[in-house]
């Protein structure tokens, strides 16, 4: 039997003006699915990289909480700490379709960017459908070498908004 694990990211928000956009993985997909969880607004992003390599990993903080940590950790980790105010805007990078997540560039709001892994292979480059957007999550799957597919879910935070997600399990 295999199993298939199918996301479903539900934005539940208060105002009919407020959006959310998604942007389709790139990858190859093979491995174990994840979703990056938290509650209010991302304040940092660690990426774990695999020296002349590939992504091996990647965690997310939102407020003060860290989430866990999506794919593996290896030797050389690499981090950005939000100001008050300073958004990711803009993920991008670079991938192989056969396997791995080559590089990211995590880009902000203050045009300052966190980049990790090698400038080698197929370029991608994920950025909301609305410029009122912010990354708030972040999907894929991973093996026992690193990250193999990667997408961003955008929405926007704000006091009347509550962001939920659900996993649905599949069998086929």
């Amino acid at each position: 039997m295999i199993s298939i694990l199918l996301f479903a990211w539900v934005a539940c928000l208060a105002q009919s003006n407020e959006f959310a956009s998604y942007s389709p993985a790139v990858g190859s997909g093979l491995g174990t699915p994840f979703l990056s969880s938290g509650e209010g607004i991302i304040t940092g992003v660690k990426v774990w990289e695999v020296p002349n390599s590939h992504i091996a990993g990647i965690q997310l903080r939102h407020d003060t909480n860290w989430g866990v940590l999506l794919g593996l950790v290896s030797p050389n980790e690499l981090s950005i700490d939000l100001f008050e105010g300073e958004t990711i805007t803009q993920v991008s990078g670079k991938f192989n379709p056969k396997d791995l997540i080559c590089q990211l560039i995590f880009e902000t709001s203050m045009g300052r960017a966190l980049i990790a892994g090698q400038p080698i292979q197929v370029s991608f480059n994920f950025y909301p459908q609305h410029m009122e957007e912010e990354l708030r999550m972040l999907s894929g799957t991973f093996d026992t070498i690193g990250i193999t597919s990667l997408g961003a879910h955008w929405g926007i935070v704000g006091t009347n908004q509550t962001f939920k997600m659900s996993t649905t399990e599949l069998h086929v």
